[in-house]
């Protein structure tokens, strides 16, 4: 059973591997505005962890750097241990 640890982690896994895949790619918070729609202010946001991003928004970054979100959710999900029960 996953507890709402493993929730939080996995969360914050994900907006590490959308920033991370930003910037690999060279994009800017402005670049990805420009393609999703959300505010580069909003995207800082979500990376620095002061905003958890509803479904729709981190669909929408996800789409303005270019990667699918289910394949990030399943890489954030991977890298948390699996508790032992």
């Amino acid at each position: 059973m996953k507890t709402q640890r493993s929730y939080a982690e996995t969360s914050e896994r994900i907006v590490r591997l959308l920033r991370d895949e930003r910037i690999r790619r060279g994009l800017t918070k402005y670049a990805v505005e420009q393609r999703s729609g959300i505010s580069q202010q909003m995207v800082g946001y979500v990376e620095r962890g002061l905003r958890r991003p509803s479904l729709e928004t981190a669909l929408r970054i996800a789409d303005g750097i270019g990667v699918d979100l289910a394949v990030i959710i399943r890489k954030a999900r991977e890298a948390i241990p699996k508790s032992k029960t």
